[in-house]
């Protein structure tokens, strides 16, 4: 029995690690993996006329969490079809799934669009993250079609090398004091539930999305310290290593910009930001903001970037 990594409908009857999930049945009994779920009401297939792009980049959806916007990354997977899927970590929150179980519908339909996508002949790579670090023990195996690996390398159709990670090896905090970093989370997860309560109001009364949890991020001085040496050093180990470039996750701030002749990019995530980074055909780089909101299916807002960079 192979110990899977998904909570969700796969292609056999698989085990959870215990430990992340103390207390929940440590079987899952799943229909089989070639039986398209999704397809039964149509959830499965792709937006007509969707934009198709080379590679889609994203992590932190930071599912089996209420703050996961679940509906919205569907909508905007159904939209951008892609040749490649990089899951970039943090898919899957087993810091939370240790507290307490949370899988509603909507994130199961999340996983079953990312595995039909792998069936259909999409190259899906996923790289874990410190909230699914349980998932670095399966690093060299497949899952549905899904690549584990420790890192990846990116080539663009321009040429341009781009080294693949979650980034949480960069992180003070996660690799020193992980007490710390746990009692952080719990602290954001507070503030995304006051933010579902504030914005719920401020729907009612006309008013756009506000992110709570954002806006104290960019208040702190000392966060706005941590995350310009976080992304200066992570762009500094991918040019020791020889790459053009780097794309990662793990700060939920979506940039695309040059840091001393090396190209950073962060793809943002699936709580606050709604973001992704994607590859046009001809190699061109993109962060792609979709709306919050109940408009699932609005066209995605993007934030274009010269191809030089």
């Amino acid at each position: 029995m192979i110990q899977s990594f998904l909570p969700s409908k796969m292609a056999r009857e698989m085990v959870l690690p215990p430990a992340l999930v103390p207390g929940q049945p440590s079987a899952l009994h799943l229909p089989a993996l070639g039986a398209d779920t999704l397809d039964d009401d149509g959830d499965g297939e792709d937006t007509a006329g969707a934009q198709r792009y080379r590679t889609v980049f994203i992590s932190d959806l930071h599912l089996g969490t209420p703050g996961c916007q679940a509906t919205a990354l569907l909508a905007f997977l159904k939209a951008h079809p892609s040749d490649r899927l990089y899951l970039l970590g943090d898919i899957i929150d087993g810091w939370q799934l240790r507290r307490r179980w949370y899988w509603p519908q909507s994130h199961n339909d999340v996983i079953q669009k990312i595995l039909r996508r792998a069936r259909k002949g999409c190259q899906v790579v996923f790289v874990p993250g410190n909230h699914d670090e349980f998932a670095r023990h399966f690093t060299g195996h497949h899952f549905g079609g899904v690549e584990v690996v420790q890192e990846a390398v990116h080539v663009t159709a321009d040429g341009r090398r781009l080294w693949l990670i979650h980034g949480d090896h960069f992180d003070g905090v996660i690799q020193y004091a992980k007490w710390l970093a746990y009692l952080g989370d719990n602290l954001y997860e507070l503030a995304l539930r006051l933010n579902t309560h504030l914005n719920s109001a401020r729907a009612k009364m006309g008013l756009p999305y506000w992110s709570l949890s954002q806006y104290l991020k960019h208040k702190v001085k000392s966060a706005v310290s941590y995350v310009t040496q976080f992304e200066e050093a992570v762009a500094a180990e991918a040019k020791r290593r020889g790459h053009d470039g780097v794309v990662c996750g793990h700060i939920h701030r979506a940039e695309l910009r040059t840091i001393n002749g090396t190209l950073y990019a962060n793809d943002g995530d699936w709580v606050e930001s709604l973001s992704a980074l994607v590859e046009h055909a001809d190699g061109r780089l993109e962060v792609v903001h979709w709306p919050h909101g109940h408009a699932a299916m609005t066209p995605a807002i993007h934030q274009s970037v010269t191809s030089q960079v």
